[in-house]
């Protein structure tokens, strides 16, 4: 795999210190004036960024990350407003212009890349009239050179036929390219400085890691100074030569990237770093993860004293006090009583949980099971062998041939009882129709599904819904799949009333106020409507609905996805404790690789509707034999800069190849760099080359 090894990536070279600051942000305050009375979103943040530096932004949701990266670019709308401090973009006051001026100031001087790239694509427009209005509008070149310049610009954004693609449609894109585009969109004016706003987040690691390259060619190449925001620690050690962590409004620390991640100075810093799980290490005894217990200080009334105190295992009695941001080391800032006073907060180490009193206090009692319902002893629950699924696209006239999707074609798959099976693979390679299959959702052309010894891939509706008690899924995005209209507790009386599981509405009310203290939710909140709720606690209420029934199996299908480290922290060690206290099984779909390995027991990679590698999950990624198995580890962003910096990297070429006409032999081989004759000739069959390990690959036991 050498010929597919790329160079390490380096920080940017440092700017001369003389050369003034692209941005300087001076106690920043920005405020929104609601009914219930003002949130201080913002509370005096003060950072420069240098020419050609990047610059990351971490912290919890509601940290004040993304209304920060809006006031920048003073996108902030009624109620909120930026009542105090100074934003000088290359010398210029921000806040002193006009409209007309920061009109002409955003696209061409400094840019900003969205979440959600679909968001912020106009949907009925075509990607070459988007990208032509945007360079029209800030430079004196014709409709005809600014298409060129497009089509130039989205070749040099990794789109292949970019000739053909600016003349799409922004839904026809996949979610990595429509990123692409976005990216194309905020450097077509070549900006001094572009803010990139959670651009990774909910895009696989192969989409991810060729984003963050694309970042890191356009800080090197263009001089770009860069403003990164991200949940995800690897991705800021990746691309960031400092960052900045934030915590209620405030930054609490600030540094080299090298120095924060591996040395953390302040508690908060301290704990997301323990609450992420790393690729690079085996998971810990327990696999508990160090989640920070409780809840962020309420922003419409701020503590006087220390905002992380509450949350912090480290405090001491002067934290009563509110600290200031004070210089520690050179270069390096902290807001902490503790590291200011010289004590050392060692990353390694884990306080006993008895130090978190919030955790302490939020205990439940085990969530049973019906009475005198035991575990089952383990077995293979779910045994799925030779499953196909084709989906038939529109035909264009009556003369054409039938075309289809092949998403799953020929899948072989076993769950034992008690046994969590991760499931992972690039976007479009089958995952969640694979899922949607098992618990029959979708009908499978072909194949069989054994649940607990019965036959249900070809039962009927009847048939089936007696066993929807037995198999339930936890979605990605949990705002869509509950109800909107019916508050929490109708949501989880509903499946009660309709398996019979309670029959007077006292065991309902009992029943769902178990639930909900079950998932660390206050009873209490089952009278709320889930826009009442953050991401997290409506994640904890999509398993609570899913718990409801009893069942035995759930399919998790991306349930940490855009969750920030702390809350997905949570997530993990929740479904971790309900596994043991009541034997669940899970097929556990996720992006994040090193989520997979710390919950997983065995893994299944796939590859454009094939199974491609099937081993336990340590064996997996540390002596993995499939090469499309070791390019997914390849791409997986680590939280040491240090690491991050000095991996070897392997690249492969080209698009994965259409799901409409796949390759025959291995599907693998037209990106595979140790592809020969054999692998267009014939399929490789999934062969045990070790113990418990199987890959589908002609030269997996020679790798």
């Amino acid at each position: 795999m050498s010929a597919t090894v790329q160079d390490a990536r380096s920080p940017a070279p440092a700017p001369a210190a003389a050369a003034p600051p692209v941005l300087a942000v001076s106690d920043l305050r920005t405020q929104f004036f609601t009914d219930a009375g003002v949130v201080r979103a913002v509370d005096g943040v003060s950072f420069t960024v240098a020419t050609g530096e990047a610059l990351g932004i971490v912290g919890e949701s509601g940290s004040g990350k993304s209304v920060t990266a809006q006031s920048l670019m003073r996108l902030l709308e009624e109620p909120a407003r930026i009542v105090s401090g100074s934003i000088r973009f290359q010398g210029r006051d921000l806040l002193a212009m006009s409209a007309a001026e920061l009109r002409k100031l955003r696209g061409a001087g400094m840019a900003m890349v969205f979440q959600d790239p679909m968001t912020a694509l106009n949907p009925v427009l075509r990607i070459a009239r988007q990208l032509v209005e945007t360079m029209m509008a800030h430079g004196n070149v014709s409709e005809a050179e600014a298409t060129r310049r497009g089509v130039k610009l989205l070749g040099r954004m990794g789109i292949t036929t970019p000739e053909r693609a600016i003349n799409g449609y922004p839904h026809q894109f996949s979610g990595g390219m429509r990123q692409r585009v976005a990216l194309a969109m905020g450097m077509s004016n070549e900006p001094a400085l572009l803010i990139a706003d959670e651009p990774t987040t909910a895009l696989d690691v192969t989409i991810q890691a060729q984003i963050l390259e694309l970042l890191h060619e356009l800080n090197k190449d263009f001089g770009t100074a860069i403003v990164l925001i991200s949940h995800d620690l690897g991705v800021i050690a990746g691309l960031c030569s400092r960052v900045l962590v934030m915590y209620a409004g405030e930054v609490v620390e600030e540094g080299p990237v090298e120095a924060v991640l591996s040395d953390p100075k302040h508690p908060y810093s301290w704990a997301l770093m323990n609450a992420v799980p790393r690729l690079d290490r085996e998971p810990v005894a327990g696999k508990t993860l160090t989640a920070i217990e409780g809840s962020p200080p309420d922003p419409l009334s701020v503590s006087v004293g220390c905002r992380f105190a509450p949350r912090c295992p480290f405090r001491i009695e002067r934290c009563a006090e509110h600290p200031e941001l004070l210089d520690i080391a050179p270069g390096r800032e902290s807001r902490c009583w503790v590291t200011q006073a010289g004590a050392a907060l060692d990353v390694r180490a884990t306080p006993p949980r008895s130090a978190f009193p919030v955790a302490a206090a939020a205990e439940a009692a085990p969530f049973q099971g019906a009475k005198g319902e035991k575990p089952p002893s383990p077995s293979a629950l779910l045994e799925v062998r030779g499953l196909v699924k084709r989906f038939p696209l529109p035909k264009r006239g009556f003369f054409e041939p039938q075309l289809y999707v092949h998403a799953v074609d020929g899948v072989d798959l076993s769950v034992t009882r008690g046994e969590t099976v991760g499931l992972v693979g690039e976007s479009g390679c089958g995952k969640s129709t694979l899922a949607r299959l098992i618990l029959r959702i979708h009908r499978p052309d072909a194949g069989s599904i054994l649940f607990d010894g019965q036959e249900i891939a070809t039962a009927s509706a009847h048939e089936i819904r007696p066993l929807r008690r037995h198999l339930q899924m936890v979605f990605q995005d949990p705002y869509a799949s509950l109800n909107s209209r019916m508050t929490v507790a109708q949501m989880l009386e509903e499946p009660l009333r309709f398996h019979g599981l309670a029959t007077t509405t006292a065991e309902t009310r009992e029943r769902v106020a178990e639930l909900l203290e079950t998932v660390r939710l206050d009873p209490k909140s089952g009278a709320r409507f889930p826009h009442e709720f953050s991401g997290g606690q409506r994640q904890r209420i999509s398993i609570a609905r899913a718990l409801a029934v009893r069942p035995s199996f759930i399919v998790a299908d991306e349930p940490i996805s855009a969750l920030d480290v702390n809350i997905q922290a949570q997530i993990l060690n929740l479904m971790l404790r309900l596994q043991d206290e009541l034997g669940l099984t899970y097929l556990f779909i996720a992006h994040d690789l090193a989520v997979v390995r710390h919950i997983s027991d065995r893994v299944v990679v796939l590859y454009l509707g094939k199974v491609a590698e099937v081993a336990p999950a340590n064996d997996l990624f540390t002596a993995p034999l499939h090469p499309y198995t070791r390019y997914l580890i390849s791409a997986v962003p680590i939280p040491d800069a240090s690491i991050e910096r000095r991996r070897e990297r392997l690249r492969l070429s080209g698009e994965p190849p259409s799901a409409i006409a796949p390759p025959s032999g291995c599907r693998f081989r037209t990106r595979c760099p140790l592809a020969q004759r054999i692998c267009s000739e014939t399929p490789p069959p999934l062969a045990e080359h070790r113990p418990g390990h199987f890959a589908a690959c002609h030269f997996a036991g020679t790798l």
